[in-house]
C-alpha cells in the first residue's frame, strides 16, 4: 500500500469513526497533533479510533507501548501501521 493511500484511509477513518462529518480529509494536517491542540480529540476518541484501526488494518496496540506517541498525528499512526504490517508480512 502506498503511503499516500494509507494516510488518506487513516484520515477517512478518523472522520467516519469519530463522526467528524464537518471535516474533509484535506482539512486534517497529517503532521499536526490529533489531541489537545490540533483536532482536540480525547482519550475516548483514542479508544474508538484504536478499535477501528485494529478492525481495518489488523494491527493491535499494547499497554506496554507509548500509545500517546503512536496516536500523536496521522503520520505517527501511519508509521505504526506500516511497521506492524511489514512485521506481520515477514512472519
Amino acid at each position: 500500500m502506498q503511503r499516500e493511500e494509507l494516510v488518506l484511509q487513516i484520515k477517512e477513518l478518523i472522520i467516519s469513526s469519530l463522526n467528524l462529518e464537518d471535516l474533509a480529509p484535506a482539512d486534517i494536517d497529517q503532521a499536526a497533533p490529533l489531541f489537545k491542540e490540533g483536532l482536540g480529540l480525547d482519550s475516548i476518541d483514542a479508544l474508538e479510533l484504536g478499535m477501528e484501526i485494529k478492525k481495518k488494518f489488523g494491527v493491535t496496540f499494547s499497554e506496554f507501548e507509548d500509545n500517546s506517541a503512536i496516536f500523536f498525528s496521522v503520520d505517527t499512526i501511519a508509521d505504526y501501521i506500516e511497521k506492524n504490517l511489514s512485521t506481520q508480512n515477514k512472519q
